[in-house]
């Protein structure tokens, strides 16, 4: 029962490739596969699925570490890669099927940031510390909410009233520029907290 978090850590990143793939053939961006129609209309629901069930990992796998006592190094490294991965494979995917302004420039935002911090925390690795602040931890769940927001209306475009239809994507929209303020902050956060530590250095 101990080996359950990462093994539904292991299972986002699974996921995550899923989605990808699923996106990138329903864009008809996957190499000696081609599709159209109810294959694209499919493969954009499956996408959507997979990643809700990603993002709700998320939550499963710290909270039965804690809860059977489980929490290990390797969960630790591996929680937050999954993440990343989970969050990339949404971005990307997305832009490839639902390439506007409207989609294209907050998820560009977040993938800045997302390798920016990266390579930040690679690069101090081993000499300063820097530790999730609280509002990181909400704009992981932001950023999720914000992208199956975002593949939900996808997946349904053209089946629902055109009204209901244009309200849900000016939500879907409004929270990815959200999910990309805050993602940016967050950022911010992490290169002034180097900054000073590396200044006492």
């Amino acid at each position: 029962m101990k080996a359950l978090p990462n093994l539904l850590t292991g299972l986002r990143l699974a996921l995550a490739l899923l989605v990808f793939f699923a996106l990138a053939a329903a864009a008809g961006d996957a190499p000696y596969l081609s599709v159209s129609g109810a294959a694209v209309l499919a493969l954009q629901r499956w996408a959507l699925a997979a990643f809700v069930v990603a993002a709700v990992t998320d939550f499963f796998d710290g909270w039965l570490a804690r809860r059977l006592d489980a929490a290990s190094a390797w969960g630790a490294i591996l929680d937050p890669i999954a993440d990343k991965v989970l969050v990339c494979a949404g971005v990307l995917g997305l832009m490839a099927v639902a390439a506007s302004p409207a989609v294209v420039i907050p998820a560009g935002l977040i993938l800045f940031r997302e390798f920016t911090v990266s390579a930040l925390r690679e690069a101090t690795a081993g000499r300063i510390s820097l530790p999730v602040t609280l509002l990181a931890k909400w704009k992981t769940t932001l950023q999720l909410v914000a992208l199956a927001a975002e593949l939900a209306l996808v997946a349904w475009r053209g089946l629902v009233d055109p009204g209901a239809a244009l309200a849900a994507a000016w939500l879907a929209h409004a929270l990815l520029w959200l999910a990309a303020a805050v993602t940016l902050i967050t950022g911010a956060q992490y290169l002034w907290q180097a900054r000073k530590a590396l200044a006492g250095h």
